[in-house]
């Protein structure tokens, strides 16, 4: 999927596509489905409704990728404890992104 420079540029975006092109369960719903950048949607009801069958640790990168791009979306960060080190460093990756 191409992404505009401008979303690539945005905090609110640059955590949520960090996650979503690296993380594998993730990439595999970067797609245009749930992903308007054109109007710079995400259809977030679609992806959590899809996600019921996920791990619980999948759960979470998609909890936080959602809440990154819009708060409006909860996540609890405790539920961090249930990731690999490498999904561990691909949030702390994100949340850099996210807030620096």
């Amino acid at each position: 999927m191409k992404v505009p420079t401008e979303l690539i540029q945005d905090r609110y975006w640059r955590g949520t596509l960090h996650l979503f092109s690296k993380q594998s369960k993730l990439q595999q719903h970067f797609t245009t489905k749930y992903f308007d950048v054109a109007e710079c949607t995400i259809d977030s009801t679609g992806l959590k409704r899809i996600s019921k069958s996920w791990s619980p640790s999948e759960r979470f990168m998609l909890a936080l990728a959602l809440h990154m791009y819009n708060d409006f979306n909860k996540v609890n960060m405790s539920d961090m404890d249930l990731l690999d080190d490498q999904n561990k460093n691909l949030v702390f990756e994100a949340l850099r992104l996210r807030f620096s």
